[in-house]
């Protein structure tokens, strides 16, 4: 993770429109290592566009944002193909991105052993959830931005990805995330839309 205390992520004035309408204006953060901030707001807020600005994969109307490291994305979709199993799916990644990680390690932590190598089709939601967020512990990457993060997730799918989540926090690492519920890790700051 990243040693400094200057800002991982910096964004003022973003604005974006949808048709003739103003979905947000003039929102603005900073997150800095070792803080989470959560977006609320009401669906259809901005708060799913407002992270694929700051991912990269949106252009505001408006506004600027500097990102000064690495980020993960993980969004509503989680990217298994029918035919991937949790373990391809993450060697897969790890060939892509020249990762060493040791990919049983993350199966047993995202409690995906058993289901391993079954196939995408018939993993349930949260099992495919599960092994989206596997990815996160593929690369050290400092910033995380998570859609809608317990999205399918049991009671103890949660509790895995709050401990994911926090010691991701006391490593420096920093996220945002959109979230309706509460949150089972610490909580920087939250913006509304």
């Amino acid at each position: 993770m990243t040693s400094s205390t200057a800002p991982l992520i910096q964004a003022s004035g973003l604005a974006i429109l949808r048709g003739e309408r103003a979905l947000f204006r003039g929102v603005g953060l900073t997150l800095s290592p070792g803080e989470a901030i959560v977006l609320r707001g009401a669906n259809g807020a901005g708060k799913t566009t407002l992270l694929r600005m700051l991912a990269g994969l949106t252009r505001p109307e408006a506004g600027d944002i500097a990102r000064a490291a690495p980020h993960h994305w993980i969004g509503h979709k989680e990217g298994i193909k029918p035919q991937e199993t949790p373990r391809g799916h993450l060697a897969l990644w790890a060939q892509a991105w020249g990762s060493k990680a040791d990919i049983p390690e993350i199966l047993e932590k995202m409690a995906l052993t058993r289901a391993a190598d079954v196939p995408g089709r018939y993993l349930s939601a949260g099992q495919r959830r599960r092994t989206a967020f596997g990815r996160l512990l593929l690369e050290d990457r400092p910033i995380w931005l998570l859609d809608e993060p317990y999205t399918a997730l049991d009671a103890a799918g949660r509790a895995m990805l709050d401990a994911v989540i926090s010691g991701h926090l006391r490593t420096k690492g920093a996220l945002i995330a959109s979230m309706h519920d509460t949150a089972g890790f610490p909580v920087t700051a939250e913006v509304t839309l």
